[in-house]
């Protein structure tokens, strides 16, 4: 059934182009390759988020702002669903984590999303052009909304929206410049729903955000339909990295998820509903992109639960908690937010444990000497006839003194009257 989600201001912007792609120019100091990301038209497939590496143009393309038209209307996320959220919500809402988002930036007017700090790198302000970033922090972190039947994986997580791109480009320096200053702000969670080719710069700062015990989330890509033949995916081809691709609401791969990149998990890519720019929802987004986040939410549950964890643990435990995967590109399976948040691990409860201690030689005690009958028989003996000597004993002393009181001597027969 599907319910009208009241807004705070109509919604006017022209539907989507089929595709937003524009040249930045390259920054001092960055690496001179661009990332493009490609928007589905409105009431398509949605956005599918893939970032392909290029070369920097010579001018800068005039910014437009056109992240298509959104919904008022939605129903109930299958996602949602078959994730059992409100089953986890129980034990924990992701309440005193803080996620970051590197992307296109957030639109914090929107209901859900008020409570987002933003911090833009690209020197066009916060506001979110392509709607991308919107979906994606709603994802994970959408707050709870009466009569609003979407809410974010983990809606009492903190946001930070950090704006890596505001056209659909950016380049591979900025992308890392943002991961590093997500994980100088104390993110406990880096969602990067983006594609891009191997470099130093973005492998180096991936590094340091695991090095200050950041989990990375990261977009495992989609297959590229020019030629068929999509390669590696990064960053979420790092080791280190919870890669994740995307699935339907089956629990199988989608088809358009990258098979190439290593991935840990699966969770929802396939006609998932999310917050949208200009105070809207969408309801029919796909690709990867739109998976990692529903990973990062469960992650921010994961570590609101269990604080003591570190981000190596907590990424294991989200993999050894999965329902299981079946055939390439699909890791350990389906994400299981409940059993990510509450299984009992083994291997955590032995490495808590205090440390046994190490078992007595066994020449530590001597053992008893074999039973002697015969030395037995005679301490019984003697034993015995103590006994009774003592006994004739105490008699005598209570007979002779009462005999002679009554005049008894020893002595003949004739003696006695």
């Amino acid at each position: 059934m599907l319910v009208t989600v009241l807004v705070l201001a109509a919604i006017a912007a022209p539907p989507a182009v089929a595709e937003v792609e524009a040249r930045a120019e390259t920054g001092p100091g960055t690496s001179g390759t661009v990332s493009t990301v490609k928007a589905g038209s409105a009431g398509s497939a949605g956005s599918a988020s893939t970032v392909k590496a290029g070369t920097a143009g010579t001018g800068a393309a005039p910014v437009r702002c056109n992240p298509g038209r959104g919904t008022t209307s939605i129903g109930e996320s299958w996602a949602q669903r078959r994730l059992s959220l409100p089953e986890v919500w129980e034990l924990t809402k992701g309440a005193g984590v803080t996620v970051a988002v590197v992307d296109s930036g957030v639109d914090t007017r929107h209901p859900q999303l008020r409570r987002t700090r933003s911090i833009d790198l690209t020197a066009t302000g916060a506001r979110d052009c392509l709607g991308h970033g919107t979906a994606v922090a709603g994802i994970i972190a959408a707050a709870e909304m009466k009569g609003v039947p979407f809410t974010g994986v983990a809606p009492q997580a903190r946001l930070i929206s950090i704006k890596q791109t505001s056209d659909g480009t950016g380049d591979v320096g900025r992308l890392a410049l943002a991961i590093v200053r997500a994980a100088e702000l104390g993110a406990d969670v880096i969602n990067v729903s983006v594609e891009a080719r191997d470099h130093a710069d973005l492998r180096n700062a991936v590094t340091y955000a695991l090095a200050m015990d950041a989990v990375v989330v990261a977009a495992a890509g989609n297959v590229q339909k020019e030629d068929g033949t999509p390669g590696p995916a990064y960053p979420a081809a790092y080791e280190g990295v919870l890669s994740v691709g995307a699935a339907g609401p089956d629990g199988a791969r989608a088809d358009s998820s990258n098979a190439v990149t290593p991935v840990s998990v699966l969770a929802p890519g396939k006609g998932v509903t999310s917050t949208w720019a200009g105070r809207a929802y969408r309801d029919n987004l796909e690709g990867t992109s739109f998976a990692a986040p529903y990973v990062a939410g469960v992650v921010a549950l994961v570590r609101a639960r269990h604080p003591g964890l570190d981000n190596v643990r907590v990424r294991r435990r989200v993999e050894l908690t999965a329902n299981g995967g079946a055939g390439a590109g699909t890791g350990a399976g389906m994400v299981n937010p409940l059993l990510a948040v509450s299984a009992i691990l083994p291997s955590e409860q032995v490495a808590l444990a205090p440390r046994q201690a190490a078992p007595l030689p066994g020449d530590a005690v001597r053992p008893a000497p074999p039973e002697d009958s015969r030395a037995i028989s005679i301490s019984l003996w003697v034993a015995l006839g103590a006994l009774a000597v003592g006994v004739l004993v105490t008699v005598a002393g209570i007979a002779v003194p009462m005999g002679r009181r009554r005049g008894w001597r020893p002595g003949s027969a004739e003696n006695q009257t």
